[in-house]
């Protein structure tokens, strides 16, 4: 690290404690104020104690508001808010009946969770920024990072657009329903769908890619066409996407359809690629035969044929800017092994469809992704066992190491102390502001359930980072099952592994058939427990199943065509508890260790 790194502070100075404790009930008086006379904040059963504690009383200036907050308002979930979302979607949209849902006006947008696991997508209302310093997370990354040339690999897709409607019929204003990223992009660059038209049939100033690349909704086919473009500029000097796993997938397929690429830069034509019909003419338009640079490429060769390839391909490569802490830093070697170890990953922070809960605490760096809490919505902890506040953190100025919490958070767009299905690990507090800061530990939802103890999705990680040696495997994805194949179950694990995998032989290392055992050693290091079901034969030894190359690109070119997912959204789910999903990738396994 720099000597600029900043260090989590384990306790807090009286003065931080004070501005601390300060800036979240300011927060929350603020964002209670605006969002307690909406359709929500009036109607809501959850509320109603809250209504009877703060009668009477000034919102904005009574600190004891505050107390009836805590006290009176419970955690709430998805279903609490439901059907009132569901108003947006009957027919007719009338302005009257849409105004003031969940927060004051009109959302901006509806934004989708990705539905990695199978389940029904949710569909979240985002309202315009209004309290003071409030603006995505994702802003101040991506117009640091967007400067040079730029492949900006995002998607502008919407899924749908609602039409409300004034008392004369007219249109008032168009609602996307679109993934949270592709919003968020949106928002970074100013380009609301109404001056879509605008736009489409040019490459804005300083990205590669046309702008039309964005509105492909098939996933290889956009990362096709991004890889096209990109290899066609050798200026090239920052990548940036949605999550580490969309910047593998793009070398794997340059490196599956290397001689196409190369013949289409050559030529100067848009290849036969399966799904573009809607954009080819723009994307043609945008796109001239450079048979020198066909020519670069072809002595380079493609990804697969040497190290630090993309320096060779693109040496001003500066940056990837992209989600890749949690599940996702298991990848960081496979993109390390193609850009090199000059070339920055920069981690985009943390959140989900619900809201964005922090920032990293130091952005240059991905060894060590601490995060602290933004400060446009209140957010509390709660701990896993009893309800932990972070307002009572505050107040005893010493952090939790190493406990695990989950988010609950209060939004400006109309969330009351949601529960997120996030776990997180507090770690101090920045030493600049008293920010909590913390690291995430997994998704709460994707654990593995035993009926004597869990497996968390930290824990699954750190069971594959065991074998992930030169000695057993060098993995580069991984998902998880409970495999029930005999009667004592156990965690099922399928890799991609680095290198060529083949029916007879794989790159496994001398210790490879050890690492059911090395596996089993790593599960009992998170609970003892592991051992006495092993003993008593309720459990066996983990185990390993290897996938093709190129397994876990084409599932999520799969998940999206089966859903019709925004592109930039599709996850491989550490834990795939669906059977369609398990039935579609167990056949695709080559061996099994």
């Amino acid at each position: 690290m720099s000597a600029s790194t900043v260090y989590p502070l384990l306790s807090l100075s009286p003065e931080l404690k004070a501005t601390l404790q300060e800036c979240i009930e300011r927060r929350l008086r603020d964002t209670v104020e605006a969002n307690i006379t909406t359709q929500y904040g009036i109607a809501a059963a959850s509320l109603s104690l809250f209504h009877q504690a703060i009668a009477g009383k000034d919102v904005k200036t009574d600190p004891t508001i505050i107390t009836d907050f805590r006290r009176a308002v419970p955690l709430t979930d998805y279903e609490s808010y439901s059907p009132f979302v569901t108003r947006f979607f009957g027919n007719p949209r009338k302005l009257s009946e849409l105004e003031n849902i969940l927060a004051p006006g009109l959302p901006s947008f509806i934004a989708m969770s990705s539905s990695t696991t199978g389940t029904k997508s949710k569909l979240l209302p985002k309202y315009p920024r209004k309290l003071p310093g409030a603006r995505p997370a994702i802003t101040r990354l991506l117009n640091a990072a967007n400067s040079g040339k730029t492949a900006y690999i995002y998607s502008f897709v919407n899924q749908e657009l609602l039409e409300v409607l004034g008392e004369d019929g007219d249109v008032m204003k168009k609602i996307p329903v679109c993934s949270g990223s592709c919003a968020g992009a949106r928002y970074v660059q100013n380009w609301p769908v109404e001056t879509d038209s605008t736009r489409v049939g040019t490459t804005v100033p300083g990205h590669v890619s046309p702008w039309a690349t964005g509105l492909i909704t098939h996933h290889r086919s956009f990362l096709l066409v991004h890889a096209l473009f990109a290899l066609s500029e050798p200026t090239l000097e920052t990548f940036i996407t949605t999550f580490l796993t969309l910047f593998v997938d793009l070398i794997h397929y340059i490196q599956e359809d290397w001689d196409m690429l190369i013949t289409s830069i050559r030529e100067g034509t848009i290849p036969d690629i399966d799904r573009i019909d809607h954009v080819r003419t723009y994307l043609q338009a945008n796109f001239q035969a450079n048979p020198q640079r066909a020519e670069e490429l072809q002595n380079i060769g493609p990804p697969l044929t040497s190290p630090v390839w993309a320096q060779r391909v693109w040496p001003n490569v500066k940056s990837l800017v992209c989600v890749c802490s949690g599940m996702f830093a298991i990848l960081i070697p496979k993109a390390r092994s193609v850009l090199g170890p000059n070339v920055l990953i920069r981690n985009m922070g943390y959140g989900c469809t619900e809201c964005a809960m922090g920032r990293m605490l130091n952005v240059d760096d991905n060894e060590t992704p601490w995060y602290m809490i933004i400060y446009f919505k209140p957010c509390v902890f709660r701990y896993l066992s009893a309800v932990h506040r972070l307002t009572y953190i505050c107040k005893s100025g010493t952090s939790s190491q190493g406990k695990c919490y989950q988010p609950v958070a209060t939004t400006q767009d109309g969330l009351w102390r949601y529960l997120i299905d996030d776990v997180v690990q507090i770690t101090g507090f920045d030493p600049r502001n008293g920010s909590p800061v913390f690291k995430f530990y997994g998704r709460k939802n994707l654990a593995i359930q035993f009926q004597y103890a869990a497996i968390t999705e930290a824990h699954l990680v750190g069971i594959v980072q065991a074998i992930n040696t030169e000695d057993i495997v060098k993995v580069q994805e991984f998902t998880a099952i409970v495999d029930q194949r005999e009667p004592a179950q156990t965690v099922g694990f399928f890799l991609e592994i680095m290198g060529d995998t083949g029916m007879v032989s794989y790159p496994a290392g001398p210790s490879a058939k050890l690492a059911r055992h090395r596996a089993f050693e790593a599960l009992v290091a998170t609970n003892e427990k592991h051992q006495h079901a092993f003993n008593t034969g309720k459990l066996r030894l983990p185990t390993i199943r290897i996938v093709k190359p190129g397994t876990f690109a084409k599932y999520r070119s799969w998940r999206g065509e089966s859903t019709n997912a925004d592109v930039g959204q599709i996850k491989v789910p550490v834990v795939m508890s669906n059977e369609a999903q398990q039935e579609w990738i167990v056949e695709r396994v080559v061996t099994e260790l």
